[in-house]
């Protein structure tokens, strides 16, 4: 922001939602004003990245020009009003078809919003675009048979990860301040651990979505912790739709002090199985930890988490036979449109009995249990969100290998199906300067904490690098 406080903010694409608010406030700039700049970051940036789908310019300028009318007559029409937003396209917006990012899907506009962009739009929030996603969302990655390749602002040849692929690129990039996402296994935690912002998959619930599912949820992509705590204010709202959601609480999301002293951190860094985890990342995470210790108070102690390659493996056994149902009704001529990497894994359910398929799902409750366990001693841990620095933007996954799909995961999946709430915060950088996430999670319902722990971290960490710049 400007000095003066009715000059104009020369990157208003890059204020977050609550400086965006407070600019409209005190009138310093409008809503067709910042969405201006929104569209032309992302114009400059799109070549590069391939972050949106359905993109329509138009639409926005006129919902950016209608909530302008509104500030001006001072008859706002809710919380978020004339704040950008970007939808991942798995989640319905009515008028828009919703691919699931492959090219088989009929491209039939959807009828109504889903709950989270319904909620969204009725707090005044314009939603101007979609973010992509990769194959049916079963990939950490950008790649995409419907969409192509979404590529990672800080480096143009790394993946962004996924299944929120465009969402973590449309974050770092500067379209906006406020992006939607979807995760099953990390696929909020995971964009936003790659491209050095913020996330939050809430408790299972807590936000609710249309198809619910067990461990999906759809939850904030922001670059500050308040933003994040904002977009909760408003997706958290109750919907009849969801089956699965938790009954409507009165949650204080603004009031994020937190004094964390006597307050138990575990610290976790190798699970014993699945990839290696590099040296740069186990360096920004364990001095997360000793900053939250040497800070705050934290009193934190190192432990063990008891996922096993059995649970790993019996949660994968389950969803090929989920996804070979879907895969096995296509024809000859719809399997090959489908990135290959998928129709491989898929395939692996073809063969499984039925009792293989529901000892993969009870997994899931020994995942659970195994959660309950840990957080009988802990109140809050610490750990990677990945393994890896990165990887090549053209692949599948760290490993590219449909055999071996989940080893990259194996620190996030947990807590979608132990329904903990988890969170993704920038803790430093590699040696080459690329973002690294540092991952948080709360027991089961405690939101708000896991946001307060971040904010947290998040004055403590020190300077972050500039964001990345669009390529020359």
């Amino acid at each position: 922001m400007s000095d003066g406080i009715s000059s104009k903010p020369t990157a208003l694409n890059d204020l977050s939602a609550t400086e965006l608010l407070a600019g409209y406030y005190g009138k310093q700039f409008s809503p067709s004003e910042v969405m201006d700049e929104v569209i032309a970051q992302a114009e400059r940036w799109e070549p590069h990245l391939n972050a949106l789908y359905a993109f329509d310019p138009d639409g926005a300028r006129r919902a950016a020009r209608a909530s302008t009318e509104r500030w001006h007559k001072g008859e706002q029409q809710g919380l978020l009003d004339g704040v950008p937003v970007t939808i991942k396209e798995n989640v319905a917006t009515k008028g828009t078809p919703v691919p699931l990012g492959v090219p088989i899907t009929p491209l039939v506009p959807a009828a109504v919003d889903a709950p989270p962009s319904a909620r969204l739009r009725e707090a005044g929030g314009i939603i101007w675009t979609k973010t992509t996603m990769p194959d049916f969302g079963m990939l950490s990655s950008g790649l995409s048979s419907f969409h192509g390749v979404t590529r990672n602002p800080w480096d143009v040849s790394q993946n962004t990860g996924g299944s929120s692929a465009g969402a973590g690129a449309a974050g770092a990039a500067g379209y906006g301040p406020l992006h939607l996402g979807t995760d099953i296994g990390g696929s909020v935690r995971l964009p936003a651990n790659w491209c050095g912002i913020f996330a939050l998959k809430p408790s299972l619930g807590r936000v609710p979505i249309d198809p619910p599912y067990v461990g999906r949820c759809a939850g904030p992509m922001t670059r500050t912790v308040d933003d994040a705590a904002l977009m909760m204010s408003v997706l958290s709202q109750p919907d009849p739709r969801d089956g699965m959601s938790l009954p409507p609480q009165d949650i204080a999301w603004s009031e994020l002090d937190i004094d964390l002293r006597g307050k138990t951190v575990g610290l976790l860094t190798d699970l014993g199985f699945g990839m290696a985890l590099e040296d740069d990342v186990r360096r920004v995470v364990t001095d997360a930890a000793r900053l939250l210790e040497q800070q705050q108070g934290a009193i934190v102690k190192e432990v063990q988490l008891g996922f096993t390659r059995e649970m790993m493996d019996g949660l994968d056994a389950f969803w090929r036979a989920r996804m070979w149902d879907d895969v096995s009704k296509l024809s000859d001529a719809q399997r090959a449109q489908v990135l290959p990497y998928i129709v491989r894994w898929a395939e692996g359910g073809a063969n499984l009995s039925g009792v293989e398929v529901v000892r993969g799902f009870n997994q899931t409750m020994a995942v659970r249990a195994m959660g309950a366990k840990l957080f009988a001693n802990i109140d809050y841990l610490i750990s990677p969100v990945a393994p890896v620095v990165s990887f090549a933007a053209d692949i599948a996954s760290p490993l590219d290998d449909p055999e071996i799909p989940f080893d990259h995961i194996l620190y996030t999946v947990p807590w979608n199906m132990a329904e903990n709430p988890a969170a993704s915060i920038n803790g430093g950088y590699s040696s080459k300067g690329f973002p690294i996430g540092v991952q948080i999670v709360g027991s089961r319902y405690d939101d708000l904490g896991v946001l307060r722990v971040a904010k947290a971290f998040e004055g403590l960490r020190g300077a972050q690098k500039p964001w990345p710049q669009v390529p020359r």
